[in-house]
């Protein structure tokens, strides 16, 4: 029986890793790190190592990124530019020449870009370790250093890649694959009118799960309508609860003292609630036109100790296969594998909107009304399906209502049986008519 439970268990965490790493929201999802060797050298190697985050809504942020891996032939790093290991090690064994670090599992961090030396500087290089989203910041979600690699008493073709590529962005969560020999990377010169191919290149990928980071939600959806007074408030205990001596989140109820805040060390310190989640994301359907419907969509933050910077949310609806517009967020469509619902990633105003400031006296919001096109042939407002399917914040799935919780329509009308505001609209132009011309509302007889 033992031997039945831990097969079992051996399958389920093979499922959840394996669902989790592959999300359909985000098909092309994952970090590459690519080694090119540029120039061959007396005893190894100088070689480019570029991290591309793939990922179209979750980046890399503050503290940033750092990857590491180990050496399989005694290599030493002689020097680096755009990035640097953390720690040297121990060096004795080369009295005579300066080497930047002799560990077999060196750490690599990127530089701040307000700190790094400019001779210690190469081409895309510190970032701080930040990476934006693919989908937000392309131009942001690259980076890059050079590395010179000796120590090496090898044929150039016997010169292995490093082995067991961690990363760390900046938390766990993170598997890498083996780093493999693949086709030499190419670039252009001359204009484009020419291409330059490394010597060699070496490539892993790396992707995300949140079993693995064994993680808890950061954030929880609540819902509201206009033609319901009743709220559907964040689930009970979605990111823990505040009542468990097991919930590592400390909260506390009032912020009106400075004091509080400075005598608690604690990297999080939430609002005290009844979901203890960081962060809320509030959906609320707010009027039905004729040919359009308006939403508006809050995020809130709860947490009295961090600001969230370039913050980014993902919301997966049905109606969003019409045109919709979103009047103080930015917003595009992403491409999705495996149903019909489309997704929506919204994100901040550079120096408006793109920082979600920490609570204090009151929490920090920012919000934005998102006008969505009707589509008559699915239009309706029934069954729950005005409210998001999932929806995510900074690339973690926020916890959701349960459907049998959602706000319902009066005496369960349809939408297209509507509701007073909706008939009310739709013989607006007649009641207009009548008020201005009285004499159209009787007979000629």
């Amino acid at each position: 029986m033992s031997s039945f439970l831990l097969i079992t268990t051996i399958l389920l965490v093979s499922f959840c890793n394996l669902s989790e790493c592959y999300d359909t929201l985000d098909p092309n999802g994952e970090i590459t790190v690519t080694f090119d060797i540029i120039t061959w050298t007396d005893d190894g190697y100088k070689a480019k190592v570029s991290i591309e985050n793939m990922y179209a809504y979750r980046q890399i942020g503050k503290p940033g990124w750092k990857i590491g891996w180990t050496w399989t032939n005694k290599e030493v790093i002689w020097s680096m530019a755009g990035a640097f290991a953390t720690s040297q090690g121990d060096c004795t064994s080369f009295p005579y020449k300066t080497a930047h670090c002799c560990q077999q599992k060196p750490e690599i961090a990127d530089w701040d870009p307000d700190t790094a030396p400019p001779e210690l500087r190469s081409e895309d290089c510190c970032h701080g370790g930040v990476l934006s989203a693919k989908a937000i910041q392309p131009e942001n979600s690259f980076s890059s250093f050079e590395i010179t690699v000796g120590n090496l008493n090898l044929n150039q073709s016997d010169v292995p890649p490093p082995a067991n590529l961690t990363l760390l962005a900046p938390g766990p969560g993170y598997t890498c694959s083996p780093i493999l020999l693949t086709q030499p990377s190419q670039s252009s010169d001359i204009g484009g009118k020419r291409k330059v191919q490394v010597y060699r290149t070496w490539k892993s990928t790396c992707t995300y799960s949140s079993f693995v980071a064994n993680r808890k939600p950061v954030c929880c959806v609540s819902l509201s309508t206009f033609y319901n007074p009743k709220v559907t408030n964040c689930p009970d205990c979605s990111c823990g609860c505040k009542e468990s001596q097991n919930n590592t989140l400390p909260c506390i109820s009032d912020v009106s003292a400075e004091s509080s805040l400075s005598n608690l060390n604690s990297v999080d310190l939430v609002k005290c609630s009844d979901h203890m989640c960081p962060v809320g994301v509030h959906w609320h359907i707010k009027n039905i036109y004729t040919s359009h419907w308006r939403v508006k969509l809050t995020i809130s933050n709860y947490n009295y100790k961090a600001n969230y910077s370039d913050w980014n949310v993902l919301v997966q609806h049905p109606a969003f296969t019409q045109k919709i517009t979103s009047y103080s967020f930015n917003k595009t469509i992403l491409s999705t594998v495996g149903f019909t619902d489309k997704v929506a990633i919204f994100w901040g105003i550079e120096y408006v909107n793109s920082e979600l400031i920490q609570a204090k006296e009151q929490v920090g919001s920012v919000s934005t009304e998102i006008l969505i096109e009707k589509d008559w042939r699915s239009f309706t407002l029934s069954n729950g399906w005005g409210f998001p399917r999932r929806v995510y914040f900074g690339g973690d799935e926020c916890q959701m209502p349960l459907p049998d919780s959602f706000p319902m329509l009066p005496n369960g009308s349809s939408t297209l049986k509507l509701n007073l505001t909706y008939i009310f609209l739709l013989f607006l132009p007649y009641l207009t008519c009548i008020i201005m011309h009285p004499q159209y509302a009787y007979s000629s007889d």
